[in-house]
């Protein structure tokens, strides 16, 4: 059994910052990608941004240069450090990985989502 499990979301203001993690825990040989995405009310789950194994990122052009997505390969944890936060930025957001277990073909993992609230 794989878990992920969010934390850091909460209320700011705009301008503000806030840094979501995300660690996963289980049954886990290996994981590979790993990232955020984030669903606001009437929208479709979009990707924030993701990091290979490697450290290689990838970024949503809406958020570029104000978020920064980094892991801690030995404690299988993924951080969002998010600055200049926009009320639209206001989102659940979701952490992603793609994990191999061992004994199955590599499968993407979901956390249970964190509120992000960006007041004006």
């Amino acid at each position: 059994q794989v878990q992920l499990v969010e934390s850091g979301g909460g209320l700011v203001q705009a301008g503000g910052s806030l840094r979501l993690s995300c660690a996963a825990s289980g049954s886990i040989f290996s994981i590979n990608t790993m990232g955020w995405y984030r669903q606001a009310p009437g929208e479709k789950r979009e990707l924030v941004a993701d990091i290979t194994s490697g450290g290689t990122t990838t970024y949503a052009d809406s958020v570029k240069g104000r978020f920064t997505i980094s892991r801690d390969n030995a404690k299988k944890t993924v951080f969002l450090q998010m600055n200049s936060l926009k009320p639209e930025d206001t989102a659940v957001y979701y952490c992603n990985a793609n994990i191999d277990n061992g004994y199955w073909s590599p499968a993407p993992y979901w956390g249970q989502g964190t509120q992000v609230t960006v007041s004006s």
